[in-house]
């Protein structure tokens, strides 16, 4: 059991991420962003791609993959939320559900739907906790999380943080003060992406990575992380997402590998889901309720 905890603490930094970059938009677009996962699949091929085909170095490829992220997300902003703005939650969700599949079905004509292999940023001896091999990947993983959350409640105090939050919670009375609400559009979707793009980065290498890796199998996962801690809550998101993994740890362990119960993970965090929704709907860490 301890080993499973431990496990899952470090698959659920990966949810962590991408839940923080779901968070992000939902404060600033209202709406849940099913992109969020194509961010990082873009991010890994195209660092992927550099490395194996063009020979660049590894933190090279890193940096361009995150900034290939960073321009989808712009470019996506631009192209497709930007306008539909003034349009339902509804029709931008869609929207956004169309830029996955459209991102998956690219990837799969240029790069084929075959599993690759991505390097690991740093090789070593796995450190054991509790019997479980915790490689230098994941602690890689782990520091870079916290980071994350550093640079964010420092960034949420700057002015243009300040400009972040106060679109978030009235984008007319924001525009009426002179803030430049596309501008914050900009680093709300941009910067979701660049979250996007180091979770695939840091992900791929764990269990190698195809079209739509992080869309099927961590953007659920993610999207409970954020409702559980809030839609509304960064610091939220990081919790929801450690306790995400740390619950389809557990319950891979009890369900499927004690009892033979195919699905046992997936079945858990629906449950857990289901309980937050039920007793405290706008999360551990939300102030309003999660739409």
């Amino acid at each position: 059991m301890l080993q499973a905890i431990v496990l899952g603490i470090f698959q659920g930094v990966t949810y962590s991420l991408l839940a923080v970059g779901l968070v992000l938009v939902y404060k600033g677009a209202k709406v849940f962003n099913f992109a969020q996962g194509a961010f990082g699949m873009v991010a890994a091929y195209a660092a992927w791609a550099l490395i194996s085909f063009q020979h660049f170095t590894y933190w090279l490829g890193f940096a361009v993959g995150l900034a290939c992220a960073a321009a989808m997300g712009l470019v996506m902003e631009r192209v497709v939320v930007r306008p539909l703005m003034g349009r339902s939650r509804i029709t931008l969700l869609v929207a956004t559900v169309g830029v996955a599949l459209a991102a998956i079905t690219i990837t799969i004509i240029v790069a084929n739907p075959v599993p690759q292999q991505f390097p690991l940023a740093i090789d070593g001896n796995p450190t054991f906790i509790a019997n479980a091999g915790i490689i230098p990947q994941q602690w890689l993983m782990l520091a870079v999380l916290a980071v994350v959350g550093v640079l964010l409640a420092v960034f949420l105090r700057t002015d243009h943080g300040h400009a972040v939050l106060a679109t978030s919670q009235d984008a007319f009375a924001a525009r009426v003060v002179g803030i430049s609400v596309p501008g914050v559009s900009r680093t709300i979707w941009g910067g979701a992406a660049l979250l996007g793009g180091v979770a695939g980065l840091l992900q791929a290498p764990l269990a190698g990575f195809d079209p739509g890796f992080l869309t099927t199998t961590g953007l659920i996962p993610a999207f409970t992380a954020a409702v559980i801690g809030g839609m509304d809550s960064l610091p939220g998101a990081f919790v929801g997402g450690l306790i995400v993994g740390v619950v389809q740890s557990v319950a891979q362990y009890q369900l499927q590998v004690q009892h033979g119960v195919p699905g046992g993970s997936g079945l858990a965090v629906f449950a857990v889901l289901l309980l937050v929704l039920l007793i405290r709907p706008r999360g551990i860490l939300g102030k309003e309720v999660a739409a």
